[in-house]
């Protein structure tokens, strides 16, 4: 019996370790491999996307600051925070490229909007941080909210004194408000912290400058733009600035090397070209504004400032039809976009009225003519262009000629 169990015992093993097992070895080996392939090409397809996810430094956004590259640095820093939400020096990196990049260009007043939306955001995940709160009063002047701006970068300057972009915040304030002596001081001594400490000198510098600008002492904030200007000679409102103090000092030359500088910097630039339209106005450089002016109204059409230059200047050279159309499209399109009335330009109504009525084009002068008073009664305008009470003369003159006379008797 013993050795039966042992000969069946063998006989099982043999039966186990032999050929046919082997088939069931080989699927379950062929199953795992896939399985352990299958395992590494979903973890390599898992990397792949997150490679394509572009994710990008913090240290990337600032060289595209430093660059000029506004675009790219509000881009960049967004991504950053999409994937650190907590990142406080993203924040404030995209606060600041938002707001200079609102002064770059014409119709940028979104991003100063979208810096005060951020820098809330910020304070909101982040109440106590010092830094943070600067950078929150630098939006809220920027936006135009100064007694705001001026009461938080106080609580800043309360908890930690020598903070260089809370002084400059406040600088601006107080400016703003017309407080020019105390916007100089808190100027001079963000710039005094910003050397000692070497953070913030760009916005330190150009700080000085307004105020300086501000008091008309428009050649020593020549002087302190030019500080900022050689911390970041790329960035656009610097130089846009730099140009608005050299004319108010007739430095024709300055301005005009300012303003080339931009175009070096963005070809396609509209607020640049609009400001050679005016300055080439100034120097009665006709062609030259004209084809400034013309340029504009191309690259920017809905853009009414533009057709008010180009009006200007075809009524200057005596072009008086194209003049007439051109303040027909700026007078229309202030009304579409609803311009507040101390940003009208009324001139696109009156010299508007004032080319048709060169043409004797009495038609459109009456329409022009009451168009605007009705614009001016319904905005509690002041009146800046009238007629006597029976209107245009000419156009009362053309009808009174045009009444059939009775024959004589």
């Amino acid at each position: 019996m013993k050795v039966a169990r042992n000969t069946s015992g063998q006989f099982a093993r043999r039966s186990l370790s032999g050929r046919g097992c082997a088939p069931f070895f080989v699927l379950i080996a062929v199953a795992m491999s896939v399985v352990a392939l299958g395992r590494d090409w979903i973890g390599q397809w898992l990397n792949l996307n997150r490679s394509q996810r572009i994710t990008v430094s913090l240290s990337a956004a600032r060289a595209a600051f430093d660059d000029g590259d506004l675009n790219a640095a509000v881009d960049y820093a967004q991504q950053v925070l999409e994937h650190e939400p907590r990142n406080q020096a993203a924040y404030e990196l995209l606060i600041r490229s938002l707001i200079f990049r609102s002064y770059s260009e014409f119709g940028r007043e979104a991003d100063r909007e979208r810096a005060l939306s951020f820098s809330a955001d910020a304070v909101s995940k982040f109440p106590r941080h010092t830094d943070i709160q600067a950078v929150r009063a630098y939006a809220l002047q920027a936006s135009g909210l100064a007694e705001e701006a001026r009461r938080v970068a106080l609580r800043v300057i309360e908890r930690s004194p020598d903070h260089v972009l809370a002084r400059t915040a406040l600088s601006l304030a107080y400016g703003s408000e017309g407080v020019f002596e105390a916007a100089l001081r808190e100027a001079e001594l963000a710039v005094s912290l910003a050397d000692r400490y070497g953070n913030s000198q760009l916005e330190s510098y150009r700080a000085l400058g307004i105020a300086q600008g501000d008091l008309g002492n428009y050649r020593q904030a020549m002087v302190e733009l030019d500080r900022a200007i050689n911390v970041n000679e790329n960035l656009i409102p610097l130089h846009f600035e730099a140009a608005l103090f050299a004319l108010q000092v007739s430095d024709i030359d300055r301005a005009t090397v300012s303003y080339y500088r931009i175009m070096a910097l963005d070809e396609g630039n509209i607020k640049v070209r609009a400001r050679l339209c005016e300055l080439s106005n100034r120097l009665q450089e006709r062609k030259s504004a004209l084809r400034y002016c013309l340029e504009v109204t191309e690259l920017a059409p809905d853009l009414a400032e533009g057709w008010h230059n180009l009006g200007r200047e075809y009524f200057l050279s005596g072009d008086f039809s194209a003049a007439q159309d051109a303040f027909e499209q700026c007078a229309r399109l202030q009304l579409e976009q609803d311009v507040s009335g101390n940003d009208l330009q009324l001139a696109c109504w009156y010299l508007q009225g004032q080319s048709a009525e060169i043409l004797g084009d009495c038609d459109s002068l009456t329409t022009i003519y009451r168009e605007f008073l009705d614009l001016v009664k319904r905005r509690n305008l002041p009146q800046t262009w009238s007629y006597p009470p029976g209107g245009p003369p000419i156009c009362a003159a053309n009808a009174s000629m045009a009444t059939p006379q009775r024959p004589a008797p």
